[in-house]
């Protein structure tokens, strides 16, 4: 019989296909950027800006010989613009200096660099290397897997454990983008539309927000 974690994805993937709109990029620096500046900050917004950004900082050689006010000058619309553009140029200058300019396909490696945590390496590895260690766990996810009953853990590493044991792998990829639409299209922070959801039979729901 398929897991609660696994009737949820069956069905949220069926309602959501193609309606997710994530981050915009052509290789894998580029994506490692664009994920470390959508820390608190919508993917849209992070998409208006890096066209332009990209024009001027195409790969990691150019942006670590960049100098960190004109970084701001191409981000300083998104949130926390000014921490983000000290640390995607500490990146640059690390990848140049130890990769070659790559960025490193592995969990311990990549956390070590600047401005990438667990979620964001995550995320990078899953859709830049296609490897599924874990799953990305941010406000989002965090918010709507304690809403329907797959989690009550206190942390978002608790809660990515929690997933991890209750979601198949072969999910494990699709996880963080699903919740993010599910909660921006019905599963809102405040008011979801409880009325009109795909999972409500199988929501745990009972006031852990």
């Amino acid at each position: 019989m398929p897991s609660k974690g696994e009737l949820v994805m069956e069905r949220l993937m069926h309602l959501h296909e193609g309606r997710f709109v994530g981050l915009k990029h052509e290789n894998v620096f580029q994506l490692t950027v664009a994920t470390i500046l959508s820390a608190q900050t919508t993917d849209a917004s992070v998409n208006r800006v890096t066209p332009e950004f990209f024009g001027r900082f195409p790969d990691a050689k150019s942006l670590a010989e960049a100098d960190v006010e004109e970084v701001k000058k191409y981000i300083k619309s998104i949130g926390l613009y000014n921490t983000k553009a000290k640390n995607i140029v500490g990146l640059a200058r690390i990848l140049v200096e130890r990769y070659g300019g790559k960025v490193p396909d592995n969990m311990e490696e990549l956390t070590a660099l600047p401005g990438i945590g667990r979620k964001t390496a995550n995320i990078i590895l899953s859709v830049g290397f296609d490897k599924t260690e874990g799953i990305a766990v941010d406000t989002h996810v965090f918010r709507i897997a304690r809403r329907i009953g797959l989690s009550n853990g206190k942390t978002p590493l608790q809660v990515e454990k929690d997933l991890l044991r209750e979601i198949p792998r072969k999910y494990w990829k699709y996880v963080n983008h699903i919740l993010i639409t599910h909660g921006r299209a019905v599963c809102t922070a405040r008011n979801p539309k409880c009325d009109e959801c795909d999972i409500s039979d199988l929501c745990g729901r009972n006031g852990v927000e």
